[in-house]
């Protein structure tokens, strides 16, 4: 943009800078949306923006999705195609200063019959109050919001922005994508990348779905001046690979740990090991993931498993004796460990369905007859009395009961068929069918 508050130039207009040098990935914008390059499940045959411009009746719109996606030509091009005023601003760069200035330049245009497409670039980085302040210059129609982000909504913006606004879910390109993209690049520049197939595919990859760093990585690759196509070995050596998105406080980073976690869960250790790999080629701080792999164990092998919880600990310990990256495989031997071992949550469930009891019977007591009588007053109110020392009992179990009085007997422990479990569950039984044997006649 010209200026915080100019508009950009429509599709087809020359900019201020015309003249001087363009990157690829400017000369290549699309002119309209029927040229963006994927994203149908946002702009194809009967998708919701397409709905919306057929109809006249475009609504204020939220674009997630990663970096190199089309969020700024789209909204862009939405400006065009509405006849609106475009504004583009950047929450990085603007304050509630800033934000009055436009929204008083929008008003302005409305008094003249011109509306305003306002496009808020991360606009997740507005504090509450700033998300707010958007609120009734929406409502009035004094400016119609295009806001991009690259983290969740649900997480990063208000409930009454996102009442009024529709969330477009935007996605990495595909091969096929950047292959298209590719092949316009090469007619713009009038000659083919110097790549024989297997290192396009390489450069493809390279692009990790984002569709301007994938433009910047063609421009430079067209540039070179080379006898024969390069191979993906040629290629690795003159080109620096662009690091994958990982955002170790963002988005990205509860997607990642959530498909390590429910790939371990499902015993597929070759998917839980690539997504443990992925975090790590991430950044990702191993001792995060020493500790998410124990709760792993915890959650979701418990007792069918109890040596589970061993390995990690240990892993966990390796890594802090050996550290990076050799300590990393003994993480790795914890992934798989836990991915094969038997799988239960009974102990989670058991532990959830006691604390939901505990907090519902608030203080009361135990039994009388569990209770220690250090006092003789205490004892004359029958602390300790008629209590059975099982090792006395017959099998060293007494069958009383330690629920508070008048509580019925709950079953919050239900081991699985699975793992050491089996066993637990057999000593369940067991126990059960004695405890009823001593209710129904005390003395044996």
């Amino acid at each position: 943009m010209a200026d915080l508050f100019g508009s950009d130039p429509a599709p087809g207009e020359a900019s201020d800078t015309a003249a001087g040098p363009r990157p690829l990935a400017d000369r290549l914008r699309p002119q309209s949306l029927a040229e963006v390059i994927g994203q149908r499940q946002v702009i194809g045959p009967d998708a919701p923006l397409t709905v919306m411009l057929a109809s006249g009746a475009l609504s204020s719109l939220i674009f997630w999705g990663p970096p190199g996606t089309g969020k700024t030509t789209m909204a862009r091009l939405l400006a065009h195609e509405t006849d609106l005023h475009f504004v583009q601003i950047s929450a990085i760069f603007s304050g509630v200063a800033d934000l009055k200035k436009v929204f008083e330049a929008a008003r302005q245009r409305r008094r003249m019959g011109q509306g305003t497409l306002l496009f808020v670039d991360e606009i997740h980085r507005f504090n509450k109050a700033q998300q707010d302040g958007f609120l009734p210059h929406m409502e009035d129609g004094t400016i119609l919001l295009v806001g991009a982000t690259t983290e969740n909504p649900s997480f990063e913006l208000n409930a009454a922005l996102l009442s009024r606004a529709q969330v477009m879910v935007l996605e990495r390109l595909s091969l096929e994508d950047l292959e298209l993209l590719a092949q316009r690049a090469e007619t713009a520049l009038d000659r083919k990348l110097p790549l024989d197939t297997e290192a396009r595919e390489a450069l493809l990859g390279m692009a990790d779905g984002d569709g301007r760093a994938f433009l910047n990585l063609v421009e430079q690759v067209a540039a070179w001046k080379v006898d024969k196509p390069l191979d993906p070995e040629q290629l690795a050596k003159r080109l620096m690979r662009r690091a994958a998105k990982y955002d170790k406080s963002g988005d990205e980073h509860y997607n990642l740990i959530s498909a390590l976690h429910k790939s371990v869960r499902g015993s597929d250790p070759d998917a839980a090991l690539y997504w443990f790999c992925r975090m790590l080629e991430g950044g990702e701080d191993p001792r995060y993931l020493a500790r998410r792999i124990t709760r792993m164990s915890v959650e979701d092998i418990g007792l069918a498993d109890p040596q589970a919880q061993t390995i990690c600990l240990d892993a966990w310990q390796v890594y802090e004796r050996l550290g990076s990256p050799e300590g990393e495989q003994a993480l790795a031997n914890a992934v798989i460990y836990l991915a094969l071992a038997p799988k239960s949550n009974s102990t989670e469930m058991a532990y959830l369905a006691a604390r939901a009891e505990a907090r519902k019977t608030g203080s009361v007591m135990p039994p009388k007859h569990i209770l220690n009588a250090p006092t003789k007053f205490m004892a004359g109110q029958g602390y300790g009395a008629d209590y059975a020392y099982d090792h006395d009992a017959e099998d060293g179990f007494s069958g009383q009961n330690y629920f508070p009085e008048g509580m019925k007997r709950p079953d919050y422990y239900q081991p699985v068929e699975r793992g050491f479990e089996r066993d637990l569950k057999k000593r369940l039984e067991y126990f059960a069918r004695l405890r009823a044997k001593r209710a129904g006649n005390p003395g044996t």
